[in-house]
């Protein structure tokens, strides 16, 4: 499934950059990994740089991965409506944000937001079709993929996962318990179809077809 959309995905023209040429100057609001974003029902944050894990909790106090924002991605309150709807820090980043009234007086800059939410709405699209699984292995190897292409970086020995997910977190985004998450993955390293670096950084070979 995963494998013939990476190959239709196309490049996406820079919001960054688009940003840095139309607020030339301004401050972008800097966090650490680890650190809570504030959210604003009136604010949409873009990420300049780092990565962002989007994500919810249920009554019972369960967290639930509702997706990963990348360089470029749009997210915020005026963009969902999920409730509690939480943005962490994964990696030190770097966000504008932009008000809702900004983004009405700009037609290019609401378009702009509007390209880079489809790509959020693809990589929800792809949870949502993870989910479908019946087996927790294969929703595993799925989630492993979207992260390959979302946040994957190349390397000598294959493709390497940017950012360090706790095995908690790969749980909560496929329906299973971290205990079951600790033996898939190291089946997965058992036949070498998954390598783990110095760093704790997933890393999927090159060659192999999970």
């Amino acid at each position: 499934m995963l494998q013939s959309y990476a190959s239709r995905e196309v490049t996406q023209p820079d919001l960054r950059q688009f940003l840095e040429e139309l607020y030339h100057g301004r401050d972008l609001s800097s966090f650490r990994a680890g650190q809570t974003i504030p959210m604003n029902p009136q604010v949409v944050w873009v990420v300049c740089r780092g990565v962002v894990q989007l994500s919810t909790l249920y009554q019972s106090g369960d967290e639930a991965l509702l997706g990963l924002a990348g360089p470029s991605m749009p997210f915020g309150l005026p963009l969902t409506l999920i409730y509690p709807y939480q943005a962490t820090a994964l990696s030190d980043v770097d966000l504008m944000g932009l008000t809702m009234a900004e983004i009405d007086q700009s037609p290019t800059l609401a378009q702009e937001i509007g390209r880079h939410t489809v790509r959020r709405l693809r990589q929800t699209e792809a949870m949502l079709a993870m989910a479908g699984y019946r087996r927790v292995e294969d929703r595993l190897r799925q989630l492993l993929l979207l992260l390959q292409m979302e946040v994957g970086q190349p390397v000598a020995e294959g493709t390497r996962i940017s950012i360090r997910l706790t095995h908690q977190h790969l749980a909560s985004a496929i329906g299973t318990t971290r205990v079951t998450v600790t033996r898939l993955l190291g089946q997965l390293r058992g036949e070498g179809q998954l390598i783990v670096d110095a760093h704790r950084h997933l890393i999927l070979p090159m060659g192999v077809v999970l």
